[in-house]
């Protein structure tokens, strides 16, 4: 049948020379990738095959049935609203986006659970739910590189959709997650019934190309302290995009997580967390970091 659609207290660590600092740092959600979020709310035909589509809910007891009703009503809204915070379905009218949930399998990972590995094929799409997830590049030592980390609204996953290739990357939930998988055929058939989802991916494709461009730079032209306080000031903008003066952020990162954005170890992001402490220009409690002046601490960068 066809539808209508309108488609992120200091303790003195005495393992660390040098008068390191110990800040806990078990934060939680804040800087996602760049998106792209389309105004145009115009409509276009979409075939959408209910006979295959199924809603995906977690075991339930067996109680009655409404109880089992309801839970499936509260996981549909949690599908239809993750889809609508996404920019690939900005377009989308609830109609839409209600046939769309209908597609997708809902997924839960625990605190760093592995939702797929490098090299994995790729079978979905994933669009953040609820949590937070992280995009690794591995190596064969075990280290990592963080090149996304990601938020509600947020999907990831489409490269393997669109050129067939194994993942290029890992993909890690940094504290409780769920997300709505997509499956790769359903994905492609979208694409090429709506040319307005291919428009919405290319700009999100575009920006994240111009985010990791920005990301090469830093590596190569600023200092450790320079990277560590410009990804600080783009993990508060990507929260925000209007984000100024103080600013309160929440995420799931460690000292470890946030040394693996910017190509450091934990202990020199130890003692240079400590440094911006003590200048004032941070505070840093277990679960929470506040920026006292966003504009300082970027201007902090150039140094």
């Amino acid at each position: 049948m066809a539808l209508m659609l309108g488609l992120g207290a200091a303790t003195r660590d005495p393992a660390c020379d040098g008068g390191c600092v110990n800040i806990p740092i078990d934060w939680r959600s804040g800087g996602g990738r760049d998106g792209c979020r389309l105004a145009d709310t115009g409509a276009m035909p979409l075939t959408v095959e209910r006979d295959r589509a199924r809603v995906h809910r977690s075991p339930l007891p067996k109680t009655d049935s409404d109880g089992e009703e309801a839970h499936e009503v509260t996981d549909h809204a949690l599908a239809v609203d993750s889809l609508r915070r996404c920019a690939l379905f900005a377009h989308v009218d609830d109609d839409g986006l209600t046939a769309l949930a209908e597609l997708t399998r809902r997924r839960r990972f625990r605190r760093n659970e592995v939702i797929f590995h490098q090299d994995d094929v790729g079978d979905s799409l994933h669009i953040v739910a609820e949590g937070a997830v992280k995009i690794v590049l591995p190596s064969q030592e075990g280290d990592e590189a963080i090149i996304a980390t990601l938020r509600p609204g947020d999907f990831f996953g489409e490269l393997a959709l669109l050129d067939g290739s194994p993942r290029s990357t890992t993909a890690t939930a940094l504290e409780q997650t769920e997300t709505m998988a997509l499956p790769r055929d359903q994905f492609q058939r979208l694409l090429s019934d709506d040319p307005r989802l291919v428009t919405a991916l290319l700009r999100a494709l575009s920006g994240e190309l111009r985010r990791l461009t920005g990301h090469v730079e830093e590596l190569h032209f600023l200092d450790l302290a320079g990277r560590l306080t410009m990804r600080l000031v783009r993990l508060a903008r990507g929260a925000d995009a209007a984000a100024r003066g103080r600013v309160e952020l929440n995420w799931p990162f460690t000292q470890s997580d946030l040394a693996a954005m910017i190509g450091g170890t934990r202990q020199s992001v130890n003692k240079l967390l400590s440094g911006l402490v003590d200048e004032g220009l941070l505070e840093i409690d277990r679960e929470t970091l506040v920026i006292n002046d966003l504009a300082a601490l970027e201007a902090r960068s150039a140094r």
